[in-house]
C-alpha cells in the first residue's frame, strides 16, 4: 500500500527535514525556498527540496520519513515565476513540523508544541498568518543546535 499524501511541503535542513503544512496560498513553497536560498547564499549549511505542495510520509522505526510524488519531484513552484526544476532529496526523516497560518501563542504549552502523524510523535511550530515563518523557523534551529536537543525543548 502507498504512503499517505498529505498536503505539505518538505525541505531537508542540515540532517532532518522540515515538513511545512498550510492551506493553499498560506506560505508553504515561499518558506521552502527561503530555506534553499539561505543554504546557497551560506547563512545556512545546508538546504535540500524534498516535496512541494504534497508529500508522501510513511513512519519507519519510529521516525517520520517523507519522499516527494513521483510526479512533482524536483518541482518547486515560485509564485510569479512559475514551476522551477530543482535537485531534491528522495526521502528524508522529519524532525520538526511547521503549521502555518494558524493561531500561535507567545509562550504555547508543551501539547501545542507537538504533533502526532503516522503515529510519530514530532515537534512543531504554529505560525500565525502575517508572522515571518522563516525567522520562527531558523530561531528554532539555530537554538536546537545550540543545545544538541529538539527544536522545541524547553
Amino acid at each position: 500500500m502507498p504512503s499517505p499524501s498529505i498536503h505539505a511541503s518538505t525541505v531537508l535542513v542540515g540532517a532532518q527535514a522540515v515538513l511545512i503544512r498550510g492551506a493553499a496560498g498560506s506560505g508553504k513553497s515561499r518558506l521552502a525556498l527561503e530555506f534553499l536560498l539561505a543554504a546557497q547564499s551560506g547563512r545556512m549549511p545546508f538546504a535540500r527540496l524534498v516535496a512541494d505542495d504534497r508529500t508522501h510520509v510513511e513512519a519507519a522505526n519510529g521516525r517520520l520519513l517523507a519522499r516527494p510524488p513521483a510526479t512533482i519531484a524536483g518541482l518547486l513552484e515560485v509564485r510569479g515565476l512559475g514551476l522551477r526544476r530543482l535537485p531534491y532529496e528522495s526521502v528524508a526523516v522529519v524532525g520538526l513540523v511547521v503549521d502555518l497560518g494558524t493561531p500561535s501563542e507567545r509562550l504555547p504549552p508543551a501539547d501545542h508544541r507537538q504533533v502526532e502523524i503516522e503515529g510519530v510523535i514530532l515537534p512543531r511550530i504554529a505560525v500565525a498568518a502575517g508572522q515571518n515563518a522563516f525567522l520562527e523557523v531558523e530561531a528554532a534551529l539555530d537554538t536546537a543546535a545550540a543545545y544538541d536537543g529538539s527544536p522545541l525543548d524547553s
